[in-house]
């Protein structure tokens, strides 16, 4: 629904000699992707998944660098060249992330509705229709991410009090934008499939690269602007979710990670929990019972 303004968005703030590769996962746009020399489209006819399509974009890039967005973002200006330029070989990195304010609900009287079902007009019951704002919410600005014990993402507003200078840690992602060496990112397959689908992306590129000895950090000189999923149809998942195969990513992170079973780790998991605590939800306890499975 959205992804026509999300590229031409990124066509207008890129600065660099940045290629823009779109992955449509089962349907095409609409409205449609207007061609441009810098677009690069790959379709398939029947959805193979968020990580497949994900996968498959990246095995035709030639860049050094490639930054995996979803389908529903912003983009400062000149983003591109400001991530690379403090890119480092080991590093997996984000910009800040502010939340899109993408629409409102809109009656003919004027009464707005934030982002919610469409449908009649609460105050008046006249009808609605949708009007596009598209801009960040500077006042929702994330810089800093975790998860819990059973390894489900969760955001951790105190840490941006321990985060020092403008290229700074995280302990994990959020998911929906990331940048790392194409090299990197298949040599620790940071889309694995095994995982399915959709569910514990940022989970798995955070924990994925921190114990195979790389870095997990936050560009604080520039930012993108995500929007989130809305309640009801409106801007839903495009493709089946299940509470099932999400539960089944998760516990895929829990064998690999928790259990120190991913062959390309060099550090255990406790090293990683010793390095960022104190963690809410993991307690001194928790470390030891990781300390004893090494």
């Amino acid at each position: 629904m959205f992804l026509s303004r999300t590229v031409d968005d990124l066509l207008k703030t890129k600065r660099g000699n940045t290629e823009i590769i779109v992955g449509l996962d089962g349907e095409w746009a609409d409205p449609p992707l207007k061609s441009h020399p810098d677009l690069t489209i790959v379709y398939y006819s029947q959805s193979i998944g968020q990580r497949a399509i994900t996968n498959r974009c990246v095995s035709i890039s030639k860049a050094k660098y490639i930054m995996k967005v979803d389908a529903h973002c912003t983009f400062d200006e000149g983003f591109d060249v400001k991530m690379m330029a403090e890119m480092k070989d080991h590093y997996t990195m984000v910009p800040i992330m502010y939340n899109l304010y993408g629409f409102d609900w809109v009656c003919p009287d004027g009464h707005r509705r934030y982002q919610s079902p469409s449908g009649s007009c609460k105050q008046c019951g006249k009808p609605t229709t949708r009007d596009i704002i598209w801009k960040p919410r500077i006042s929702r600005k994330s810089t800093s991410y975790r998860f819990d014990k059973t390894l489900h993402f969760r955001y951790w507003g105190s840490y941006k009090n321990r985060q020092v200078g403008d290229v700074c840690d995280t302990l994990s992602l959020q998911g929906s934008c990331f940048m790392a060496t194409r090299k990197k990112y298949w040599e620790l397959n940071l889309c694995d499939e095994e995982f399915g689908s959709w569910g514990q992306q940022g989970t798995e590129v955070a924990c994925k690269t921190w114990l195979s000895g790389g870095e997990v950090k936050v560009n604080k000189k520039t930012w993108y602007s995500h929007l989130f999923r809305t309640q009801g149809s409106d801007f839903g998942f495009p493709y089946p979710q299940s509470s099932r195969q999400i539960e089944n990513a998760r516990k895929r992170s829990r064998e690999l990670f928790l259990n120190d079973k991913w062959p390309k780790a060099i550090h255990p998991f406790s090293w990683l929990l010793e390095k960022f605590k104190p963690i809410p939800d993991w307690t001194e306890d928790d470390l030891n019972r990781l300390r004893e499975k090494e």
